[in-house]
């Protein structure tokens, strides 16, 4: 029996409806790198919801936004600041390190940072012998499933501003970031509270792609010399271009991250319902119960998820992840195996 996977949101290809656009576009020519009618429709589709004359640039993927957004805007002495749970931090492989830039970590047990913590950064770095903070990096959803509310987005913009900080939005997760039922902010807001954020297609229910959001113009000037640099630059953009206009027409990209939150909130409500606990507060369609180890032993048997941590000898948290394809017969099945 193949076993169902809660490994994480990407097991999924794309929604059919993004891939019957793709074969009914197949044979149409368009000019290459992201210029074609397909992603001048999709950016134009993509400014009625942030309601702002950004820059929108598509990539593949979340690793290759994150590398060329930072390399980008740091200089080769500054440095960007993240919570020690953060992707660039620990799931990309030195990424941004290999561009020449030190990530300065913040302890943190909700993946959230706050402005007192980066204060703390930017107090340790006094002079030219050390590298100089430039950017806060932070991710909605963060890498343990929580989420930042507006008033935490506002305060931590405000502080960047007037510390000259950049603030940069890890976006792979954000359609479950903003349907979350703990999160009161908007794709509107997040181009008027970010300098720079990107939406993420790939983790929902694209078959790759982010689109890159950049406010602040300045830092669009050359862009992309550094998207062809980097090689993000697809000579097929119009792939890419043609998933995110699908996305945004009729609420899509909304309504995915809807049902991944709504499949990932019955597990956590049936699991505190049995008497169980959770690393952190279930917030998006990332949710980390703790289970004793033999029940976790007894659940690989048909499911496949992730052992996130050790939490004592004789338990652990596991992590699951629900997608905009998670079928609730699923989620059923694993609550009745527990």
């Amino acid at each position: 029996m193949t076993k169902y996977s809660f490994k994480n949101d990407y097991s999924e290809g794309a929604h059919p409806v993004i891939l019957q656009r793709l074969i009914e576009t197949n044979l149409q020519q368009t000019v290459g790198y992201g210029d074609d009618i397909f992603c001048n429709e999709a950016r134009a589709l993509i400014k009625e919801y942030i309601q702002r004359d950004s820059a929108i640039h598509f990539v593949s993927g979340g690793t290759q936004a994150n590398l060329i957004v930072i390399s980008s805007i740091l200089r080769p002495y500054e440095s960007v600041i993240a919570a020690d749970s953060g992707h660039i931090a620990v799931h990309e492989t030195g990424a941004i390190e290999a561009t020449g830039h030190k990530v300065n970590t913040i302890p943190t047990s909700n993946g959230k940072i706050t402005p007192q913590q980066v204060q703390e950064v930017l107090n340790l770095h006094t002079d030219e012998h050390m590298v100089k903070p430039k950017m806060v990096y932070i991710s909605n959803s963060t890498e343990v499933g929580s989420v930042y509310t507006k008033s935490e987005l506002t305060d931590l913009y405000q502080f960047c501003q007037e510390n000259k900080l950049y603030l940069f939005v890890d976006g792979a997760r954000l359609g479950s970031a903003l349907t979350s039922s703990k999160c009161d902010l908007t794709l509107e807001d997040m181009a008027h509270l970010t300098d720079v954020f990107y939406i993420g297609g790939t983790k929902n229910g694209a078959l790759i792609g982010e689109a890159i959001i950049i406010n602040d113009q300045e830092l669009n000037e050359n862009f992309r010399f550094h998207i062809k640099q980097r090689g993000g630059m697809l000579a097929k953009g119009r792939l890419i271009g043609i998933q995110f206009a699908e996305l945004f027409k009729n609420d899509l990209f909304f309504e995915m991250g809807k049902h991944a939150n709504a499949m990932a909130k019955k597990l956590a409500d049936e699991i505190t319902s049995k008497g169980f606990s959770f690393l952190t507060e279930p917030s998006s369609n990332q949710i980390f119960p703790i289970f004793p180890n033999h029940l976790i032993e007894q659940l690989q048997e048909n499911f496949d998820f992730f052992i996130w941590q050790k939490v004592d000898e004789n338990s652990s948290a596991i992590r699951l992840v629900t997608s905009w394809a998670t079928p609730e017969e699923q989620v059923d099945q694993f609550l009745n195996q527990i």
